[in-house]
């Protein structure tokens, strides 16, 4: 038996006046999520245990059978290991987030861009690894990532310090947030510096020129230190492989024993590799128990407040890693699972930690589930999965 669970990050939604008071995963063209739906179990699934934030990093863990609750230390470890960087005891590791800030005469700080406009792998990392050049040293280092997302670990880190996710304040003032980082004398010293090399830096210049948002300071935030994780291996006896663009679900699949594929062109966004995504998956099928494959762009669509972004996200995620990928499996036994890790509903443009829609579709029969893949059918079918552990176990028939 093959498990494949298929997650479009982000891609639930809040009822919207402009859509006549659907989704816009009830307006996109979903036909093969929705045969999913038709033919498979439908239920809701707390992912967010309470208490926790609404993240990707503690929802897919949930995905992935874990209880955050046991196992969950914060965003940046994850990434970490997936960039291969190994936490000291007495080390933290910090997302770093390459933004696009803007200060006024009034102490205003405004968050223009949380990815200062999807900036580019390879211009991105040009800047960090600058930063690093002039600023890395005793006790701090930053290391490049894919787009806008980077690291940046320090010894003992900063106790007290509480930092917020920059796509959560996209237009906003965040004056109050950035002072807390000035309330530390070396952090403040390195924040300050980063902005004012990154905004004199080549890059930025003619990204400027070039009409787009330019990267101009540092964002800080997700720290917490190594985490304690049993693999999948361990806990259930499975091989597994996970496939995504950012380092987060990598260190996840990192953390979790997974073998991690990487494909070429996947960025996050709605211009990845889908086709490589589902060739990787059905080539990883063949070699393992269990294939994980994770795709960003509705997520990243919700955070921009872009309807027709996510419209279209959601249309890419089921015709080209949907139904390529069950088109694929025909003909061997299989049970997969639909799935998205949390709602980024386009009103708040940030995430929300209600139950999530998913499906459980087995290739050897047909349980009659609803007419289509929605947050409103699998309410109405009145299934619940208390937690991802509930959800993982049922998709593996062991509960």
């Amino acid at each position: 038996m093959k498990y494949v669970i298929l997650v479009g990050d982000g891609m639930g939604d809040r009822p919207l006046p402009e859509l006549a008071g659907r989704t816009p995963l009830e307006a996109a063209s979903t036909p093969a999520m929705d045969r999913l739906a038709r033919e498979g179990e439908i239920s809701l699934l707390q992912t967010i245990p309470a208490g926790y934030p609404p993240g990707s990093d503690v929802a897919n863990l949930s995905l992935l059978g874990y209880r955050p609750e046991e196992c969950y230390t914060g965003r940046a470890p994850l990434e970490a290991a997936s960039m291969g960087v190994a936490l000291a005891s007495d080390e933290v590791a910090f997302r770093c987030n390459l933004v696009t800030l803007e200060h006024g005469e009034t102490g205003a700080v405004t968050m223009v861009d949380y990815s200062a406009g999807h900036i580019g792998t390879d211009e991105a990392r040009e800047l960090v690894l600058a930063l690093e050049r002039k600023l890395g040293g005793e006790g701090h280092r930053f290391y490049p990532g894919v787009s806008y997302r980077h690291l940046f670990v320090c010894r003992g880190g900063y106790p007290g310090l509480e930092t917020v996710p920059p796509h959560d304040h996209t237009g906003r003032d965040v004056a109050a947030f950035w002072r807390r980082y000035l309330a530390f004398p070396d952090l403040a010293a390195i924040v300050e510096q980063a902005g004012r090399l990154l905004a004199d830096h080549p890059v930025n210049a003619a990204r400027r020129r070039q009409g787009h948002n330019p990267a101009n300071s540092i964002w800080l935030w997700g720290e917490g230190k190594t985490p304690a994780m049993a693999t999948l291996k361990e806990r259930y006896g499975l091989s597994g492989a996970l496939i995504s663009a950012v380092d987060l679900l990598k260190g996840i699949g990192v953390c979790a024993g997974l073998e991690v594929v990487n494909v070429e062109g996947a960025t996050g966004y709605l211009d990845t590799n889908y086709q490589g995504k589902a060739e990787a998956a059905l080539a990883a099928a063949a070699r393992h128990d269990l294939v994980f494959v994770h795709v960003e762009a509705p997520d990243e669509a919700g955070h921009q407040g872009s309807l027709e972004k996510k419209i279209r996200a959601i249309e890419d995620f089921d015709a080209r890693i949907v139904r390529p990928i069950v088109d694929g499996l025909a003909g061997t036994e299989f049970r997969l699972a639909l799935a998205m890790d949390h709602l980024t509903p386009l009103a708040i443009r940030t995430h929300a930690g209600e139950p999530v829609p998913v499906v459980i579709f087995d290739s050897r029969r047909k349980t009659g589930g609803a007419d289509g893949y929605s947050e409103k059918a699998a309410a109405a079918a009145g299934r619940r999965l208390a937690d991802g552990r509930a959800f993982f176990e049922t998709l593996l028939e062991r509960r």
